[in-house]
């Protein structure tokens, strides 16, 4: 945060000027911050352990698995149409030209579809307990993309986040005993790795790519321009996939998979509708997250979310927990933990500011 930043939690004074739906008090703010951080968590667990059965029960289509991410995008027309401004107070604002939107949300939607192919990749050769735990690594990314493109400073709480987090996806890769969930080669367990840790950086570069457009491209940050950047990327995303579905072949497979799906076919297409639902849960809590707050917010929330995915891949698969498992989840809730206390202190000095601000101006009134 620099210094000429709101403080995270005054964004709700911004949300009362932009649309009436948003004319929030504080406790209303931290409600809607609340809702969001529920979406992402419940819907990022759900949808890995999802994505994880689907392969267990005998899907094999990595295109099917990254199509379902962004497919279920058709559920947020709702509040979309629900939430839109008045003609009259959408007419006040200047918006870009339809060409620069269109140019922007399929440049944003083309790298989606790769960042969910590679996580696609990634959760098929690993467990889940392992996957979430190297995803963790995106709040590294994070770092250094805010720093570059949002202009987040890189203080020395962030930076040992940064190496706590690196540490802790290198005992994953380093592990004697990682292996994937069928007992795969240690080949394709480092290209689930490689894959993993490529589409965390690739998310991370979304976030900190929506926050700059939602700041120099659209310039105004409401509810419905936020639904409108997730309907959109989502449509390109679910297209790229599709197309990628059909080029490869793996359309002629899904039949055969569906018959030969371990519990059923109707197992097969709920388990292929609750995911797409699921990750539709999961981007309404991160756009979300970014529009109230701010990019960084929404990955370290997202990480929390990373850290208890493991826990829930314990009950459900029984994935291994060994001990490097452990210390790498325990790494992470630290890294995740000193990002947290970051966010507070430049939360706390931008408040003393924008107060010191305040008795200034009503001094010189008096």
């Amino acid at each position: 945060m620099t210094d000429n930043q709101e403080p995270i939690l005054n964004k709700d004074e911004t949300l009362m000027d932009q649309t009436p739906f948003l004319k929030l008090k504080r406790w209303q703010w931290w409600l809607l911050v609340a809702m969001n951080i529920f979406f992402l968590i419940a819907g990022q667990a759900a949808a890995v352990l999802l994505g994880r059965f689907y392969y267990d029960q005998g899907g094999k289509s990595k295109w099917m698995a990254t199509l379902v991410q962004t497919a279920g995008f058709p559920i947020l027309c709702f509040p979309f149409f629900l939430l839109r401004p008045s003609r009259e107070s959408s007419a006040s604002t200047t918006s870009p030209s339809i060409k620069t939107l269109a140019l922007l949300y399929f440049v944003l939607g083309v790298l989606v579809a790769g960042d969910n192919m590679l996580y696609s990749v990634g959760l098929l050769y690993l467990s889940a307990s392992t996957y979430s735990l190297i995803c963790a690594t995106q709040l590294a990314f994070n770092a250094v993309f805010s720093f570059f493109l949002n202009s987040q400073k890189f203080t020395a709480l962030i930076l040992n986040s940064v190496v706590i987090l690196s540490l802790s996806a290198a005992l994953i890769a380093v592990n004697d005993d990682s292996e994937g969930p069928s007992g795969v080669s240690k080949g394709k367990f480092l290209l689930g790795f490689l894959c993993t840790v490529g589409a965390s950086a690739l998310y991370s570069l979304l976030l900190s790519l929506m926050q700059l457009s939602f700041q120099k491209v659209l310039k105004k940050e409401t509810f419905s321009v936020v639904l409108e950047m997730q309907i959109y990327t989502s449509l390109v995303a679910s297209c790229v996939s599709t197309v990628g579905l059909f080029a490869s072949g793996e359309w002629k497979t899904l039949h055969h998979e569906m018959e030969d799906f371990n519990s059923g076919r109707v197992s097969y297409v709920l388990t292929l509708v609750w995911t797409a639902v699921t990750w539709q849960v999961c981007a309404v809590g991160v756009v979300g997250l970014i529009f109230v707050v701010s990019s960084l917010f929404s990955n370290v929330i997202s990480t929390l979310s990373l850290a208890v995915t493991p826990l829930a891949a314990l009950v459900v698969f029984h994935d291994k927990m060994n001990g490097v498992k452990v210390i790498a989840m325990l790494l992470a809730l630290c890294g995740f933990a000193s990002y947290i206390y970051q966010n507070y202190l430049d939360d706390k000095k931008a408040r003393r500011s924008q107060t010191d601000v305040q008795e200034n101006h009503d001094n010189s009134s008096h």
